[in-house]
């Protein structure tokens, strides 16, 4: 048997509401499975268009076994192009963040435009058509800031995540009235879907993340998949955020692959901050002055989720290396003219997401060690505290069994 068809026999006859079988979550080809079926396919998070806001700035990204430059055009058009050289294949941009006026491949210098289009190859007959011979292009989208991409040859339609996201990211103006105060990537010692299933539930927060219980709250409801919409502390946030404009009640797409919601934190509370206070003295947007208004919580599978408060934004984008290996990168967002050391400091602003990040790290491996172990057998997910990760479960083996089975595949629930 196959690998494609020991996965097909397992997604058919799998428990519903229990964690997946071992081949899963350490078997290279379900792995390689994994990256042909949804991380080749779908739109996947970049960054954000801030991070390149002037023509010939670049940053670099490695999505499985295609490395991807995402350029700024001296058209002011954003392009994912493919990070391998037309004349013999060599990367072309070697380190994480650039700017160039043109691509140049360090090999036989041949250069190309900020659009891809080939400029010059050294030593060419001067009939060689250099038309033919542009970088090639992956899809690229962007939407309140956030920049997406998709090396498949046929992209999906990215109109129904950009008019279900828009409305909630657009108050807070991510795209051109913020700043990248600091980054950093982790590498987890676990499968992608562990980090994924990690993030969906906070079921463990409490005897792993004293830092981040100090200001998020540690019940079920928050995330808004389980209960949200008869909790009552919920729905007067959600009204109290409406009011001052912010669009903050929970929508997930029929999918089940994208949600947005407003979550309040701990009564009291500002910012993921250890006082509970705001990190940075300047709000994040000047239009968006309401005090505790939480965070906007934004997923999108595979790649993505996001919190989004008054005074700064955290972004982590989620790229898988191997099996069992996955990078996991972080950043900070302020508003542009916030200085550091004086409206707010590096410390304080990452010190709960720092510390959060690596307890996350640590119980991932923990869980992939144990996964690794031939005694292990799939465990039920518990309503209502672990619903989120059995929401994200669905979705991904709906998402695999689409693809595996195409027409023959059904859809099962998403929330």
């Amino acid at each position: 048997m196959t690998a494609r068809q020991d996965m097909i026999s397992l997604l058919k006859n799998r428990k519903v509401g229990f964690s997946l079988p071992q081949p899963f979550y350490n078997d290279p080809e379900f792995f390689k499975l994994d990256m042909e079926n949804i991380w080749y396919k779908d739109w996947l998070f970049a960054g954000h268009d801030i991070e390149i806001n002037e023509p010939g700035q670049w940053f670099t990204m490695q999505v499985g076994a295609y490395p991807l430059i995402i350029i700024r055009g001296r058209d002011g058009e954003i392009r994912a192009l493919h990070n391998s050289c037309r004349h013999r294949g060599s990367i072309i941009c070697k380190t994480e963040h650039g700017s160039s006026k043109r691509l140049v491949c360090p090999y036989h210098q041949w250069s190309y435009d900020t659009d891809g289009s080939l400029l010059r190859a050294r030593h060419a007959a001067a009939d060689f058509d250099k038309s033919g011979y542009g970088l090639k292009q992956a899809h690229c989208e962007t939407v309140g800031g956030y920049i997406f991409v998709c090396v498949a040859q046929n992209a999906p339609d990215f109109a129904p995540f950009r008019a279900q996201a828009l409305p909630y990211l657009a108050p807070h103006k991510l795209g051109g009235d913020v700043k990248i105060a600091t980054q950093n990537t982790i590498v987890e010692n676990g499968n992608w879907k562990l980090v994924w299933e990690n993030n969906r539930e906070c079921y463990h927060c409490a005897a792993n993340h004293p830092e981040l219980c100090r200001t998020f709250p540690e019940a079920p409801t928050v995330t808004g998949v389980t209960g949200a919409m008869d909790d009552p502390i919920i729905k007067a946030h959600w009204d109290k955020c409406e009011a001052a404009g912010l669009p903050s009640t929970f929508v997930i797409n029929p999918t089940g692959q994208f949600r947005h919601t407003r979550a309040p934190l701990i009564e009291g509370v500002e910012s993921y901050t250890m006082s509970g206070k705001t990190a940075v003295a300047r709000p994040l947007c000047d239009d968006v002055t309401t005090p505790q208004i939480g965070t906007m919580l934004m997923f999108h599978y595979p790649t993505s989720w996001n919190h989004v408060l008054g005074d700064h934004a955290i972004s982590f984008r989620v790229l898988p290396i191997d099996a069992t290996h996955t990078a996991v990168t972080t950043k900070w967002l302020v508003h542009k003219d916030a200085q550091e050391g004086v409206d707010y400091h590096l410390d304080e602003l990452t010190a709960v997401w720092n510390a959060t990040n690596d307890q996350d790290r640590r119980v991932v491996e923990d869980n992939q060690f144990g996964i690794n172990s031939p005694a292990y057998e799939p465990g039920p997910y518990l309503e209502p505290d672990e619903g989120g990760v059995a929401q994200f479960v669905e979705w991904y083996t709906n998402a695999m069994d689409r693809s595996l089975n195409g027409d023959r595949a059904t859809l099962s629930r998403v929330a």
